[in-house]
């Protein structure tokens, strides 16, 4: 079985996509048209040079300016809904989508209506393209204590029936320090039950993601890239098997890395860092997250074999109950031992 043919079949599970970066042209397009004045380009040739990234916090502006477009709970479920039909077509089985409850709050939709939308989002989701979706409610950092209120009080009094986790994002540079907003949220979220999944080591340096393992309790990490500067940190994750959601296509458009073949996911993997492939915002940056097995595969040199085992990492580093991480993983291997 050729390689690509091989992608194209094996089981996915995407566990780094946030829903406003989840938006396809076409619905970005159509959004903007439906609310004039806005920053954001009415035709589709603009918009593609409008994703155009300077550097990470210019990639934040636009990621705004699109946010903004998001005004009503009817748009919020046509997002998920939309999303779950592209990772349909890549044979995705599940989804952990990111959403952030304070950009929704400011443009002043209530929290129950959010959560209304989400779950008839997920509901449909399942209905209409067989994807599962479990959904990461994320701080944007730079917000600040405001910011980790709202994203707690909505986790914990108007949660979606698929709530899974909680996170932060946003500029890492921009953050305030932990010990006070961040690290009460992370503590109440957790206390009920939800996974701590947060973004750290993008942007910054390896002590980003010791704050977010320290102070955080970490069980998941957004990218991650930057443990290779610390042989400490590469160990102890190497010795937990903390899970690293990489996201090779976004580090680069982002500004990140400087080239898709300088990007340190064969060291991660060398290293024997517990690895999973994603696409984070995939229109935005021109890619799906079959693409990102392409890369891995024609890029860095990956085999069906090492395909199939990041396919698994991100199963097993899912949210999803056993019976449904069992499910995937049989699919995965009858595949993987059919094309060996």
């Amino acid at each position: 079985m050729m390689i690509d043919a091989f992608i194209d079949l094996l089981p996915k599970v995407e566990l780094h996509v946030h829903l406003i970066g989840s938006a396809s042209v076409p619905t970005v397009l159509e959004l903007s048209r439906r609310h004039p004045g806005s920053r954001v380009p009415t035709v589709e040739e603009e918009l593609r040079d409008f994703y155009a990234f300077r550097d990470f916090p210019h990639f934040a502006e636009v990621y705004g300016a699109v946010n903004a477009l998001v005004r009503e709970p009817e748009d919020v479920e046509t997002l998920v809904v939309g999303l779950a039909g592209d990772l349909a077509a890549q044979n995705a089985r599940y989804v952990e989508l990111t959403v952030t409850p304070y950009a929704h709050h400011v443009v002043g939709m209530p929290m129950r209506a959010v959560t209304e939308a989400l779950d008839l989002a997920a509901r449909r989701a399942a209905a209409e393209h067989g994807v599962r979706v479990g959904y990461i409610f994320d701080i944007p950092g730079e917000y600040g204590a405001e910011a980790a209120r709202v994203t707690l009080d909505h986790a914990l009094q108007e949660p979606p029936r698929e709530l899974v986790g909680f996170g932060l994002a946003g500029i890492e540079q921009k953050r305030p320090p932990y010990r006070d907003a961040f690290r009460d949220a992370f503590r109440a979220a957790t206390a009920a039950g939800l996974r701590s999944l947060p973004h750290a080591g993008e942007m910054t340096g390896p002590e980003t993601i010791w704050e977010v393992l320290d102070g955080l309790g970490a069980e998941r990490i957004g990218h991650g890239i930057a443990c290779l500067d610390d042989p400490r940190l590469v160990a102890h994750l190497r010795d937990t098997q903390i899970p690293l959601e990489v996201c090779p296509t976004s580090n680069v458009c982002t500004g990140q890395v400087a080239h898709i073949k300088d990007h340190p996911l064969p060291r991660m993997l060398e290293e024997g860092l517990y690895v999973t492939l994603n696409s984070d915002d995939p229109p935005m940056f021109a890619t799906t997250l079959s693409d990102e097995y392409r890369v891995a595969a024609e890029v860095f040199g990956l085999d069906r074999r090492a395909l199939a085992a990041l396919a698994r990492n991100a199963v097993n580093a899912s949210c999803l109950d056993p019976a449904g991480k069992r499910a995937i993983l049989d699919e995965i291997d009858a595949l993987d031992g059919a094309g060996s």
